[in-house]
């Protein structure tokens, strides 16, 4: 098996290394880390949630939805996962879609109207 830089090394040092990638906007490179990574452990939120903002700031916006969706129907209360997914429908144009989500994540956060 042929292996690259982007799956070489324990799960570990993939997670670091793809934060790297993130944290220098190589948004495109953290994901093709982490796309393998999320196949190894798909039960981790961690690595799948970084994948799905990689595709989100790399315009891969139905990538970004579909990581995004697996996240909050497993933890349906993961504002962070809501908000996100919410953003992605947005940019895509789906609003009536999207404020749902919006909405859900803004209540799980407690950032509620004063009246």
């Amino acid at each position: 098996m042929d292996m690259t830089y982007y799956d070489h090394g324990t799960p570990a040092e993939r997670w670091e290394r793809a934060q790297m990638f993130f944290d220098a906007k190589d948004y495109a490179a953290a994901a093709r880390v982490l796309g393998g990574l999320v196949e190894e452990v798909p039960e981790q939120t961690g690595p799948r949630l970084l994948l799905a903002r990689s595709y989100y700031h790399s315009a891969q916006l139905r990538r970004a939805e579909t990581e995004l969706r697996v996240l909050v129907e497993r933890d349906p209360v993961e504002h962070y996962a809501r908000l996100m997914l919410g953003r992605t429908l947005e940019r895509q144009g789906r609003h009536g879609e999207a404020g749902s989500h919006l909405r859900i994540a803004s209540a799980l956060a407690g950032d509620f109207e004063q009246v």
